[in-house]
């Protein structure tokens, strides 16, 4: 018996050791990052790319974002001990040293800039280097702890994927791709102003000013209202801009409509846990469809 737990102690450890490895990149995120940036190539090229291009591109942005989140986690790691929410994250726990996490996150900038700009072109690999600065410098950094803008300036970083995603296929910047980027752009307020709804108690603690900690919840969910309005209007524009087909339009507007459908709730319900959490959830169920459908909708149109 002392033989076989002498074996499989390290094993545990090193299975340990890597899911807080992976944590530390906020997998669940970049998910949703790679839900808009397939699309957009799929747009950008009329059709499926290069299986080559795709996986190039995609493991490229995975390894960016994930080592801007392991920077994000390292600047915040005071503040997530002090919040519910976050407080299970590596280097709270002592799963990951902040050391540790610092060059973690150099090791996968670094290995994203050299994939892109060997795999797929310059550009991309100079927008996805610039997001990650522009997500660890300006926005955890620079805005998280002082602005109730934060989230507003800081969603650009969230939104550049659509762009490395254009640019891994033409090379160059486009109408399309820059209304995709302001698409995500207003969308990240609404979606994140509904989870600091829910968890407005955990960012009081952590004296972050998300704006429904520092504003009557009134004006957030106007905010919000507002946001959502001209979310679903840049959707539209996307559709005009890109010469979109009918199952773009019929998507785009049913899951816009359920979108203003739940921002209005949540003023209704005064903001209860249950409808902001609703809003939250439906916000990224809204990208992947909106996203998606434009993917089929080039597919369909032009096969």
């Amino acid at each position: 018996m002392a033989q076989v737990t002498t074996v499989l102690m390290p094993r545990r450890s090193a299975s340990f050791k890597l899911r807080a490895y992976v944590a530390l990149t906020k997998p669940r995120i970049i998910e949703l990052l790679l839900v808009t940036t397939l699309p957009t190539m799929v747009v950008a090229a009329k059709g499926i790319p290069g299986w080559w291009l795709i996986v190039a591109t995609l493991v490229g942005g995975t390894l960016s974002a994930g080592g801007a989140n392991a920077a994000n986690m390292f600047v915040d790691r005071d503040i997530d001990a002090v919040m519910h929410r976050t407080r299970h994250r590596p280097i709270v726990t002592g799963a990951v040293t902040p050391t540790a996490a610092v060059i973690f996150s150099i090791v996968l900038e670094a290995a994203a800039f050299l994939l892109l700009w060997r795999a797929v072109n310059l550009f991309s690999a100079l927008l996805a280097l610039a997001a990650a600065l522009f997500y660890v410098f300006v926005y955890s950094i620079g805005l998280k702890r002082r602005s109730t803008q934060n989230i507003v300036i800081g969603g650009a970083a969230g939104a550049v994927p659509v762009l490395v995603g254009w640019t891994a296929v033409t090379d160059h910047l486009a109408w399309p791709a820059i209304v995709l980027f302001a698409m995500i752009v207003i969308w990240t307020p609404s979606h994140f102003w509904a989870l600091a709804v829910r968890y407005q108690d955990d960012y009081k603690a952590a004296n972050v000013p998300m704006l429904p900690v520092v504003v009557p919840f009134e004006r957030v969910a106007r905010q919000i209202i507002l946001y959502s309005l001209a979310l679903v209007a840049t959707s539209f524009v996307f559709g005009v801009v890109d010469h979109s087909g009918w199952i773009y339009w019929v998507a785009a507007a049913l899951a816009g409509g359920l979108y203003l459908a739940d921002a209005l709730r949540l003023r209704r319900e005064n903001g209860t846990p249950k409808s902001a959490m609703r809003l939250f959830t439906y916000s990224i169920t809204y990208i992947t469809v909106v996203f998606v459908a434009m993917a089929v909708d080039v597919i369909v149109r032009y096969h």
